[in-house]
């Protein structure tokens, strides 16, 4: 038979025990109830933190999401650094420094959810596939160039610096110095010369794996819970601009553009598109207009059952 005293203990430890348990069920509550936090990337010739852009999107989100921690990527030691890398930088590298910015905020440890702006929009898609944990759970791509661009007619920002890249994507985008130097050349897509992009192109080619498949980035790309495409109609930033829904020239003929699932990076699922599709999970949304030109409202009424 126990002796009073060691009942008493039992009862007591067992007391303890139930009162922490129910402190960490509350706490877990709590956590629970905190929106997932969000990523943002930037586009091309903007920076983390314009007031009048990213700035701007980063209180829209704040306002409509209480409590939401928003992390706009800032890739540069300054604003007009983090501007300038949007041209001129290695994408592998910035796309690793990424990965370290998001391990090293503790309140992305948990899992978040990603919006991306133009290019900003393809390199959190490659950050999705490289970049496996924390995890990213839904990935939205606002006019982002998935298939590449083949053609630069109009860029925003500096006038020199646009100038500047398009002469440089025009006299050799697969030039080594260029590729490993001039941003839009890691994401240039000359259909005309398949073989030399496939060969040469050092970022686009990887991610998307045309030479060979890369398992270990489609495992990570189809663990999004929902990716959301984004595509603007009037679009002459982004040519083609079908390239924001997977769409894209058809090989030697840029007189016919194939959509998403008539390629052969969807028909033989080389990173997890047709998954992703199968499954309900690729979402396209259209919106009117240009470029970037985006009507909160629609950005609200499209997208914010995403961030529930």
């Amino acid at each position: 038979m126990r002796s009073p005293s060691l009942i008493v203990l039992i009862l007591a430890l067992y007391s303890i025990a139930s009162a922490h348990k129910a402190h960490k069920t509350h706490a877990e509550r709590h956590s629970s109830s905190k929106p997932l936090p969000i990523v943002i990337w930037h586009g091309m010739g903007d920076s983390c933190c314009n007031p009048l852009s990213m700035g701007a999107i980063q209180k829209h989100l704040e306002e409509k999401i209480p409590g939401v921690h928003v992390h706009s990527l800032r890739l540069g030691d300054s604003f007009v650094s983090d501007t300038k890398k949007s041209f001129f930088a290695n994408m592998n590298q910035l796309v690793a420094l990424a990965c370290n910015h998001i391990n090293a905020d503790p309140e992305l440890s948990n899992g978040y959810n990603a919006i991306g702006f133009s290019q900003g929009g393809l390199f959190l898609r490659a950050l999705a596939q490289r970049c496996a944990k924390p995890q990213m759970n839904n990935l939205i791509s606002i006019g982002g160039p998935q298939m590449g661009i083949f053609g630069l007619p109009y860029c925003i920002g500096d006038n020199f610096i646009c100038n500047s890249v398009r002469w440089l994507l025009e006299q050799g985008a697969y030039e080594s110095p260029v590729q490993k130097r001039v941003v839009q050349a890691q994401y240039w897509h000359d259909s005309n010369a398949e073989e030399e992009y496939r060969k040469k192109s050092i970022f686009l080619a990887d991610i998307n794996s045309e030479n060979s498949i890369n398992e270990k980035y489609k495992e990570n790309f189809t663990r999004l819970k929902n990716l959301v495409l984004v595509k603007f109609e009037s679009d002459h930033m982004v040519v083609p601009k079908e390239s924001e829904w997977f769409g894209y020239y058809a090989p030697n003929d840029v007189s016919t553009i194939f959509s998403f699932n008539e390629t052969r990076l969807y028909k033989e699922d080389r990173i997890g598109l047709k998954t992703l599709h199968d499954s309900d999970r690729l979402h396209f949304i259209s919106w009117p207009g240009e470029h970037l030109r985006i009507n909160l409202d629609e950005f609200d009424e499209d997208l914010m059952q995403f961030f529930a």
